[in-house]
């Protein structure tokens, strides 16, 4: 028999051992509990910012973004940098944007990685960093020269979307006429983003601009944060021809949480399961993901905030911007789809629609690291 010393030691040893296949097993619970984990998800176009102070400005990084988007678990967000609309100049605004984000990155080294390549995007989550997609929203900054696109590629912008609403030098936006046709510079544009390894991004874009762009460009286009004209006819949201195209030609599209996809301007979780599930009949289940055109931090006091919205929309209104679907009472996002869980609660709902693991990892992120590593390189 063991001397009593050693009874003790076997005992310790036991227990420690009982500890450790507890902790084990809190572990694995945890692992099952938790439907996005050791996933890469991939908001294809968001925020990470603060809408409770909206007036904070441009890459102005606090402690509570950064616990929120680590809390949601997302690996990568696009980021919009630089000039949209208004009365900056485009290029010199966009610039500055740039040198903020770069700065902030800076500041924040254990929380934020700049997004350069598809591995970059991996090398986020596996570091659990942030990492930040450089996107523009317009191509207004580019002016009358598409050789601007090599100087942005080079302070490493990764997505350019062709227009916003209105009608712009390359193109129509959704709110111009139809069938404004893509233009030269446009052609031109595309031409240098292909030759730079950049995203095109046909969001925002009307549909004949659309349609002409994808089918110009040589590489694979994005439409990077929509919804589905099919279950809600408005002019930001796609048409089927319009997504299958890009599908067809190996593109990527991401659903976005916006007023836009209900009548009322006040979309639901079971509404972007329902553009999403369309988006995957029409594209095919390798081509759809999600760009929920917003943040992880939600905000605190919906009633308190009904001011602050009416002001921005009357703002969006007077530069000229403002879309069908907008309205002073309309929520730019979806009520129970907000905050550092929306991907987790997105992910339950698609399988209890019976999608499997294998696509909701897909759409949750996976599908558009393919895509980057098509555009971008791995």
């Amino acid at each position: 028999m063991p001397r009593i010393a050693d009874r003790r030691q076997l005992l310790a040893l036991g227990g420690a051992a009982a500890l450790s296949g507890a902790a084990i097993s809190a572990r694995a619970a945890e692992r099952r509990a938790d439907p996005i984990a050791g996933w890469t998800v991939v908001n294809a176009l968001g925020g990470l910012d603060d809408p409770n102070h909206p007036d904070a400005g441009d890459a102005a990084i606090t402690p509570r973004i950064l616990a929120d988007a680590h809390a949601s678990g997302e690996a990568a967000v696009n980021v919009t940098l630089g000039y949209v609309a208004g009365k900056d100049d485009p290029f010199e605004s966009s610039v500055a944007s740039i040198g903020r984000w770069d700065r902030a990155i800076r500041e924040h080294p254990r929380d934020l990685l700049k997004v350069d390549t598809a591995a970059d995007i991996l090398r986020a989550r596996t570091e659990k960093k942030i990492g930040l997609i450089y996107g523009f929203q317009n191509a207004a900054m580019l002016g009358e020269d598409a050789h601007r696109v090599d100087l942005f590629a080079d302070l490493g912008m990764k997505v350019v979307q062709l227009t916003y609403n209105p009608k712009n030098a390359l193109g129509g936006g959704s709110m111009a006429p139809e069938d404004t046709p893509l233009t030269e510079f446009g052609r031109a544009v595309i031409d240098r983003l292909n030759a730079r390894n950049l995203m095109v991004d046909l969001s925002h874009s009307g549909r004949r601009t659309c349609l002409e762009a994808a089918r110009y460009s040589r590489r694979p286009i994005s439409i990077n944060h929509t919804g589905c004209r099919a279950l809600m006819d408005l002019p930001r949201n796609k048409t089927d021809e319009e997504l299958r195209l890009v599908a067809d030609r190996g593109g990527f599209v991401g659903v976005y949480f916006m007023p836009f996809l209900d009548p009322k301007g006040r979309a639901t979780a079971a509404e972007v399961v329902a553009h999403i599930e369309h988006a995957v009949t029409i594209c095919g289940e390798d081509h759809v993901g999600i760009g929920t055109d917003g943040g992880t931090t939600p905000i605190d006091d919906l009633k308190a905030y009904a001011e602050a919205l009416r002001k921005e929309h009357e703002d969006r209104v007077a530069k000229g911007i403002s879309a069908p679907g907008e309205g002073a009472d309309t929520h730019p996002f979806v009520d129970d789809l907000r905050g550092p869980e929306q991907f987790r609660r997105l992910a339950r709902l698609l399988k209890a629609r019976g999608h499997g693991p294998a696509r909701v990892e897909k759409i949750l992120g996976g599908n558009f690291v393919r895509y980057a590593r098509d555009i971008w390189g791995a």
